[in-house]
């Protein structure tokens, strides 16, 4: 969430930022500056109140020291009443600070100075395009009909067991599909990122401090027994390692990653374009999280860009970069690059990655911070992306790379899938 002080500092551009979110904020803003001057307020009634509490402490002692016992009494009556003020002032303080947090959450992160203006992905911008589409055969199909031609996806059986959205990878299908979660692994870890294995449900304390509580509640399943939510990504856990935690200057940069199964509620609409592997319930994804200096988080983010577009060079898979505009940018995020591959069998782009910078905002969400070299607590820099989400790269592959013959597969991917064709 957004620091109350930096909202004070820097008012009329917050306001004026999240406009690009198309976003009135004037109200709330004000709503948290008020509340802020009764936090004070109180919070210096109180610090007054126990300071005079503390001094008539001191007096009293002195007193019965003295032998002037009449005078401390007097005076421990004044301290009984200071003591009930506090407790009043406290209970007060303690009010204003849930409120002002609870309004805190409301507020969306302020993007980036380069974030368009746009209401919708239409208006996202393509900044980057590589790799050519590739011309198919008379008879290509899209991924959900070779699935069945193949036999290597059953979504009939998926949604007899569990329901639509939870496919079954069956035979060649499964091991390539273990295939990429290796191979993303892989190139992660050789590019300096640690691998972790994490738990697939977080409490509600992680859901709040990367953003996904209380603004995506509805998209997360809920196992209410244990007061417990599915992780919609691995960013999740992974970014919650650090709540609470002061780092140090020479612990960054942080770099991790791991591989997860995802679990979204999100319904969205019917048609071709949702249909197959285009938008599930549960998938897979690889994902990768650092927690950077703030003064290196943007060197950071392009690194990140470089990262993924190098994995979708060495798949040949042709691919596009997006900026998206403020009306389709996350609730956390200040600035996001999709990734898209474009399908050919669907003659349309399918997104595959995300990689976004969220600067302080989940940071102090997470009280996550660090040393700075003046020994003051500053709040770190947290960035993630996708590396990859399988289902539409796997949907890519498919499609781009089908011939008469079967699919070849990518020949980067034959080390772990053993195999160089579906047919």
């Amino acid at each position: 969430m957004l620091q109350v002080q930096f909202i004070r500092d820097n008012k009329e551009e917050v306001i004026k930022r999240l406009k690009v979110r198309n976003i009135d904020a004037s109200s709330l803003i004000g709503q948290v500056i008020v509340l802020d001057e009764e936090r004070r307020s109180l919070q210096t009634k109180l610090d007054n109140t126990l300071a005079e509490s503390n001094k008539l402490s001191k007096e009293i002692g002195a007193h019965f020291k003295s032998g002037a016992i009449d005078k401390a009494n007097a005076l421990k009556a004044q301290t009984g009443e200071l003591k009930e003020a506090s407790k009043t002032y406290n209970e007060q303080l303690n009010e204003k600070t849930e409120a002002l947090t609870a309004l805190l959450y409301q507020i969306p992160n302020v993007p980036h100075p380069s974030v368009p203006d746009g209401k919708s992905d239409e208006d996202n911008e393509e900044i980057y395009k590589e790799g050519d589409v590739p011309t198919l055969h008379g008879d290509a199909l899209p991924h959900w009909e070779l699935a069945k031609k193949y036999d290597i996806i059953d979504f009939d059986l998926g949604a007899k067991i569990t329901g639509a959205g939870f496919p079954v990878y069956k035979g060649k299908g499964a091991r390539l599909q273990r295939a990429l979660i290796a191979y993303f692994l892989d190139k992660n870890t050789q590019a300096g990122y640690k691998e972790y294995q994490v738990p697939h449900m977080v409490n509600e304390a992680s859901g709040y401090g990367t953003g996904q509580l209380p603004d995506k509640e509805g998209q997360m399943y809920h196992v209410g027994a244990d007061d417990l939510y599915l992780i919609p990504t691995a960013e999740v856990p992974v970014t919650n390692f650090f709540r609470d935690e002061i780092l140090n200057e020479a612990d960054f940069p942080i770099c991790c990653t791991a591989y997860t199964p995802c679990f979204r509620r999100e319904a969205g609409s019917y048609g071709a374009h949702v249909r197959g592997l285009n938008r599930l319930h549960q998938f897979d994804k690889v994902e990768i999280v650092r927690v950077e200096h703030p003064d290196n988080s943007y060197k950071a983010f392009d690194g990140m860009l470089e990262h993924v577009k190098e994995i979708l060079r060495e798949l040949k898979l042709p691919f596009r970069i997006l900026r998206l505009c403020g009306g389709d940018l996350t609730f956390t995020a200040a600035l996001t690059f999709d990734f898209e591959v474009y399908s050919t069998a669907q003659e349309r782009w399918l997104e595959i990655s995300s990689v976004s910078n969220f600067e302080n905002y989940q940071a102090n969400r997470l009280k996550l911070r660090y040393k700075d070299e003046n020994g003051r607590s500053v709040l770190a820099h947290t960035l993630n992306g996708s590396s990859l989400a399988l289902p539409r790269v796997l949907a890519g592959i498919l499609e781009n790379c089908q011939t008469p013959e079967g699919i070849k597969i990518p020949e980067v991917l034959v080390p772990y899938t053993g195999f160089d064709m579906i047919s």
